[in-house]
């Protein structure tokens, strides 16, 4: 037996600051970061309109859908022989995890290193067709059941499987806080560097959860978009006052964190530092928040709380808005209500316009997008955005220079339950 390295704790030591040194995303908007980003920022879409005639039964027929580019290296991830080992999202997971480490230059061979890496990474929902697809099986014989169908649509297998690939023996942690998945993904690795159960965590999440079943059932809770079938790009508009629903997306983001003074010490490219994790229940109903916005305003001001940031001091926040007529209201008036006569202020924006909801990888994309706009100095903007709700600044349509010498972010996820996170993101 290999001996055990046992790491030193800190979770009495403010010292242990956290930095993100990596990036990886496949989503609607492009099959790497670099393209997803630039794609953002130039206003694209990713919405595209479902073919298929099981969908054109359906009151929605559109999502935010991965794009067919010319990538060998997705395809090959997305081969058939992996599709019978792994769900979708798990693959689309180890997609995005490849690139955020070779972006980090983080893949060690030392035990030590391995030891004190972790993986965090859930997914809001498992494939529904799987579970349609093998229940249909079974209905043939027992033994046309996959003996990989558990193992499939386990919501932890993504986690379990980047941890084999690459022997990372950290903590190995799978967080299914329905559309606040990725962003506690996120927190929760923060807190276990800072507590210093881990020097590096690969977190994030993923989704790949786009059916038939899976809109009928967004479509009966009136949850989805169904006036713009015959516009799909126009369909997702947060903060608009003619926004009828969210549009279902798919994807993976993956960040790479890590403890301050390891990444200095290997020279490593840091993009921004997470300062602090709030996190709230709303405690109301099972798909709608406090009309007041108080999960949302306990979110928010327990990240400044463990940030210890002045809200004054925030000159972003990238809204979890979803373009629902319910939800986006609820959180402008949590924002008004936590940053009074700063609200006006602050530069707000939700990127759902641009690829829809990636429920469990919802969180964790727009984190990434969060991340570059604080290293680039850029706020992307809110697409399809004509008539606001209110006169808060939602970087409309184009996106906005981001001057602060310090530029410091709030990022919100809430998700079915009554599941809030928000992190607290700035430059280094």
């Amino acid at each position: 037996m290999k001996s055990i390295r046992f790491i030193r704790k800190y979770s009495q030591n403010p010292s242990r600051r956290v930095v993100v040194t990596g990036l990886g995303i496949v989503s609607p908007l492009g099959t790497n970061t670099l393209k997803s980003w630039q794609n953002l920022l130039k206003g694209q879409s990713g919405i595209v309109s479902l073919k298929d005639e099981e969908y054109l039964k359906l009151p929605s027929q559109i999502a935010g859908k991965i794009p067919d580019e010319d990538n060998p290296a997705l395809s090959k991830m997305m081969s058939k022989s992996n599709l019978k080992l792994m769900a979708p999202a798990t693959c689309l997971a180890l997609f995005a995890t490849e690139e955020a480490l070779n972006d980090a230059k983080w893949v060690p061979q030392l035990e030590s290193d391995m030891e004190s890496t972790g993986v965090t990474l859930g997914m809001g929902m498992i494939d529904l067709k799987d579970v349609c697809d093998t229940n249909n099986a079974l209905q043939s014989g027992y033994n046309k059941v996959s003996p990989f169908f558990v193992p499939r649509i386990l919501p932890n297998m993504a986690a379990g499987h980047i941890s084999i690939k690459y022997g990372f023996r950290g903590p190995n942690h799978a967080v299914s806080t329905a559309c606040a998945t990725g962003a506690h993904s996120i927190g929760d690795a923060f807190r276990f560097i800072r507590n210093g159960d881990a020097d590096v965590m690969v977190s994030g999440g993923a989704e790949a959860c786009i059916s038939p079943l899976a809109i009928a059932g967004f479509c009966r809770l009136r949850a989805l978009s169904t006036s713009f079938n015959d516009k799909p790009t126009m369909a997702s508009r947060p903060f608009d006052k003619n926004r009828d629903g969210f549009v279902m997306g798919e994807g993976a983001a993956v960040l790479v964190l890590e403890e301050y003074k390891h990444a200095l010490q290997r020279n490593a490219k840091i993009y921004a530092e997470i300062l602090g994790y709030g996190l709230s229940g709303d405690a109301a109903h099972i798909t709608t928040p406090r009309v007041d916005g108080s999960g949302a305003i306990l979110s928010m001001n327990r990240a400044l709380q463990d940030s210890n940031i002045n809200y004054k001091e925030i000159s972003y926040i990238n809204a979890h808005a979803t373009s629902t007529p319910v939800g986006d209201g609820i959180e402008s008036t949590a924002i008004r209500t936590l940053f009074k006569e700063k609200a006006k202020d602050i530069l707000i924006s939700s990127t759902k316009g641009a690829h829809g909801h990636l429920l469990g990888a919802a969180g964790n994309l727009e984190t990434a997008f969060t991340v570059l706009a604080i290293s680039e100095g850029v706020v992307p903007p809110t697409l399809n955005l004509d008539n606001p709700l209110d006169d808060l600044n939602y970087v409309a349509k184009v996106p906005q220079k981001w001057t602060k010498d310090r530029r410091i972010a709030l990022k919100n996820s809430f998700g079915f339950g009554g599941t809030n996170a928000t992190l607290c993101i700035s430059s280094v």
